[in-house]
């Protein structure tokens, strides 16, 4: 499946909402098959050439139709998960903390279940799995119109650590409808394994 980018902002902003609708579907649809082997690529190729000693993986807790990350933690790799946090409803931002398998977690700004340990750097962690609903081969995710995750990255710390989304094969195209915040990731994880953006630093791993 191939879709234009668009330059539009009010005919991306529709496109996307279309396709959000179409791949919401299309993921829950392939999800069955596609968690267990996205698990098991992962196992085999997410080790210490990508997240260094003293470094945190971060993933994230799944919603419906997510590929579900947590059973990662049996690799023994410390963890992080994303909390989208508010000093004031109007400054809300998505932000790392640390996270153990069975700590106590508090649903964030948006309800979504998370640590409330101390706000992680970009630093402290070597790599973002993150989840999408469609991504294209330029690395343009899908996600679920918050912005959350473009926000994050647009400070050059939190860019310059690579990110892949997460989601099954179905839903990897040749483009997508973009807008000029778009941030790119360095590429994907499926249930064929990593793919890396050749243009990204670390392709060649």
């Amino acid at each position: 499946m191939s879709q234009p980018a668009m330059n539009s902002p009010a005919s991306t902003a529709a496109e996307k909402t279309g396709l959000r609708r179409q791949f919401r579907a299309l993921r829950r649809a392939a999800l069955a098959d596609a968690q267990a082997p996205i698990l098991a690529a992962a196992r085999r190729q997410l080790p210490a050439a990508l997240v260094p000693a003293g470094l945190r993986l971060g993933i994230y807790w799944p919603l419906a139709g997510e590929v579900d990350l947590r059973p990662l933690a049996a690799l023994g790799l410390p963890l992080a998960l994303p909390a989208v946090w508010a000093e004031r409803p109007a400054a809300a931002r998505l932000l790392y903390r640390s996270w153990h398998p069975g700590e106590l977690l508090a649903a964030d700004h948006c309800g979504i279940a998370a640590p409330t340990s101390a706000e992680l750097r970009p630093e402290d962690l070597g790599l973002l799995l993150v989840p999408a609903l469609a991504i294209d081969r330029q690395g343009f995710r899908l996600g679920y119109g918050g912005g959350w995750y473009d926000r994050l990255r647009a400070e050059p710390a939190w860019r310059a650590l690579p990110a892949l989304a997460v989601l099954p094969a179905a839903c990897v195209v040749e483009a997508l409808p973009r807008d000029r915040w778009d941030v790119p990731f360095a590429g994907w994880l499926d249930e064929t394994g990593l793919h890396w953006i050749q243009d990204t630093n670390i392709a060649s791993l």
